[in-house]
C-alpha cells in the first residue's frame, strides 16, 4: 500500500505522515529530507524539484517491489508530477491520497519554526500556493490544528488499517 499525502509547506503533513507510517509499519519518504541528502541547500527550483520527485517515485518502486507499506510526504501540487506517479505505478499496489490543509495564519507561525529538513518558508508556501494545480483525485481531506489522533484515525478508516491486528486489508 502506498499513501500519498499532499499539502502545502507547513500544513502539518510531514507530522502527520511521519505518524502516520509509524502506526501502520510502512516506510516513509520525506520530500525535504531527499531534497537535503540530493542538494544541501535547496532553492526549489523547477529542476531540483524534479530530481526530488524521480526519487522519490524510484523510492516507491522499490517498495512496490519488495511488498513493503510506504508513505509519501510531498506537496504534489503539479498534476503532471501526480499523473507520472500515477501512470508508472497503475496496477501495482493500493494507493490512497490524503490532503493535509491548515489555516494560513497558523501555516505562518509554523513555517517561523525551525523545521530539520525544510528550508520553506513563507515566501515558499506562497509560491507554492501560487502555483498549486486542483487535486481531482480521490483523497481524503484532514483539516490539521492540534488534532493528530483524530486525524490516525479518520486516515486509518480511510485505508482501511485495522488497528488490533497491525495489519492491512
Amino acid at each position: 500500500m502506498i499513501v500519498f499525502v499532499f499539502g502545502l509547506p507547513g500544513s502539518g503533513k510531514s507530522y502527520f505522515a511521519s505518524r502516520l507510517a509509524k502506526m501502520i509499519h510502512a516506510s516513509y519518504v520525506n520530500s525535504d529530507r531527499v531534497r537535503k541528502e540530493l542538494f544541501g541547500q535547496s532553492i526549489y527550483s523547477h529542476q531540483e524539484k524534479k530530481m526530488v520527485y524521480d526519487t522519490m517515485l524510484n523510492k516507491t518502486k522499490e517498495a512496490l517491489a519488495t511488498g513493503e507499506n510506504l508513505v509519501l510526504d510531498a506537496t504534489f501540487h503539479k498534476k503532471e508530477t501526480r499523473d507520472t506517479f500515477i501512470k508508472q505505478l497503475s496496477g501495482q499496489g493500493r494507493f490512497f491520497f490524503i490532503g493535509i490543509h491548515s489555516i494560513e495564519s497558523t501555516i505562518r507561525k509554523r513555517l517561523k519554526k525551525n523545521r530539520p529538513y525544510s528550508e520553506a518558508d513563507f515566501e515558499v508556501y506562497k509560491l507554492i500556493q501560487h502555483q498549486w494545480e486542483p487535486f481531482t483525485e480521490q483523497h481524503l481531506k484532514l483539516e490539521s490544528t492540534n488534532n493528530i489522533e483524530e486525524m490516525l484515525v479518520k486516515a486509518a478508516q480511510y485505508i482501511g488499517w485495522k488497528h488490533d491486528t497491525g495489519t492491512d486489508k
